[in-house]
């Protein structure tokens, strides 16, 4: 028709529809016979999910990676990880940059909001420092694990210290170390090896820390007093998320192991919940209590703008600050000699009210559905919701409504939920008057 003209995407809806387009490519490419060591099609529902998980950075599959794809097929979902790592944002605006294409004030909002950067300005110069600063992480990476992945498979070494060095910085937790006997066995293997878990851990942490923390450690240095209060915020409840749980797994979880090795199982459990997705520990051995701690980390996840998920750690420590201001009778949280914005505190307050929301509501469908055990459920969508990937083995168990309700966790946790709401209400206006206030008591 003569003059008609495309609705304009929003920021959120290019961001949801650029990952959708990612997920839907992959599946596809995953699904084609040579994808998979068998010669056969991967039936879609399988694809589709792993395609999620590895662009949704989770972890969470239906097939072992090992043994199930073929060397293409691992190449796919690396390259998924990748993507979904970096974001699809910044790697499309990347590859812009290299074909010399200028990069439009629109597309610099894109960018911005991808990234969580908190202006436009510099914003492409940024874009260029995350995507060379990754790959030369991950390439150190992998060359910390070469000696112990060649040692141990031969020139096969090579390609998985190259994959594992990507899953754990992309905070992905896919593994090519299941076998045809002991599938999805993630790193148990390597519990005692320092290398492989000191080289995961320092990926995960560095990985999940956000993008503008490392320019602000780039720019700053080790001058802390220097850095914006969210990279101090950050790296302060990043240190205290894995130095407190390690000491309950210490004391709590693992006493029957040697020293050595009871240090790193302790740490590597406190890592890898936010949100990596591997696992020295059968998880399945944990007390109750460790497993709720995990759900726990699961949930809070790693920092915005980076390639971790949840409900983020500056999320938990606003609403950890406003907690006390409002046990202290203060009418603002504050960080650092700052005080906090009421909006982000409702920002914070919605975005938990709604990981929630999910955790709790997938959990309860997929238990009712799979008559399975709510506890082990709840740990599932803990997992799916916060792009972890550890699991108690239920996963591939499940059946086709509760892995699409799997799928539905993955994505919503990776893009976020505030980005989802926002664009799905982008056509409405805000409201121009105010309605009588009336006091309502609570607690």
């Amino acid at each position: 028709m003569a003059g008609f003209r495309p609705p304009r995407l929003t920021t959120f809806q290019t961001i949801i529809l650029l990952f959708a387009a990612v997920i839907l490519g992959g599946s596809l490419l995953l699904m084609l016979p040579f994808s998979a060591r068998s010669g056969t099609v991967t039936p879609f529902n399988q694809a589709l999910f792993t395609a999620t998980s590895a662009v949704c950075v989770t972890g969470l599959v239906v097939q072992d990676t090992a043994t199930h794809w073929s060397w293409f097929g691992q190449a796919v979902i690396l390259s998924l990880i990748q993507i979904g790592g970096m974001g699809v944002i910044t790697v499309a605006a990347f590859f812009s940059l290299l074909s010399g294409r200028k990069i439009s004030l629109m597309q610099r909002g894109t960018m911005q909001e991808a990234i969580a950067a908190p202006k436009v300005g510099g914003i492409v110069r940024l874009t260029g420092f995350i995507i060379k600063a990754s790959l030369c992480i991950e390439a150190l990476g992998a060359v910390c694990m070469l000696p112990v992945f060649v040692r141990d498979y031969g020139l096969r070494g090579i390609w998985m210290a190259v994959f594992h060095s990507v899953s754990a910085f992309c905070n992905a937790g896919f593994d090519l170390l299941g076998t045809p006997d002991a599938k999805y066995a993630s790193l148990t293997s390597y519990r005692a090896d320092p290398i492989v878990n000191l080289t995961i851990m320092a990926l995960i942490v560095v990985g999940g820390i956000g993008f503008l923390t490392w320019d602000d450690i780039r720019t700053n240095k080790l001058r802390f007093h220097r850095y914006r209060m969210q990279s101090k915020v950050i790296l302060s409840t990043t240190a205290l998320l894995i130095l407190l749980p390690a000491v309950w797994f210490f004391f709590g979880e693992f006493s029957t192991l040697p020293a050595g090795e009871r240090v790193l199982a302790s740490l590597f459990q406190s890592v890898t919940p936010r949100t990596a997705g591997f696992n020295t520990a059968d998880l399945t051995a944990l007390t109750g209590v460790g497993q709720g701690l995990t759900i726990l980390l699961m949930l809070i996840g790693g920092s915005p703008g980076s390639t971790a998920g949840g409900m983020k750690t500056t999320t938990f420590a606003v609403l950890f600050a406003n907690a006390l201001a409002v046990f202290r009778r203060q009418s603002e949280p504050h960080f650092f000699g700052r005080r906090i914005d009421n909006k982000v505190v409702n920002s914070a307050a919605t975005i938990g009210m709604l990981y929630l929301t999910l955790f709790l509501g997938g959990g309860f469908i997929i238990s009712a559905v799979e008559g399975l055990p709510l506890s082990d459920c709840l740990f599932e969508t803990a997992s799916a919701v916060g792009t972890v990937g550890l699991s108690l083995g239920l996963t591939p168990t499940l059946g086709l409504l509760s892995q699409a309700i799997l799928i539905a966790l993955m994505f919503i946790g990776r893009v976020g939920g505030l980005t989802l709401i926002y664009a799905a209400l982008s056509g409405f206006s805000k409201a121009g008057s105010r309605l009588p206030q009336e006091r309502i008591t609570v607690g």
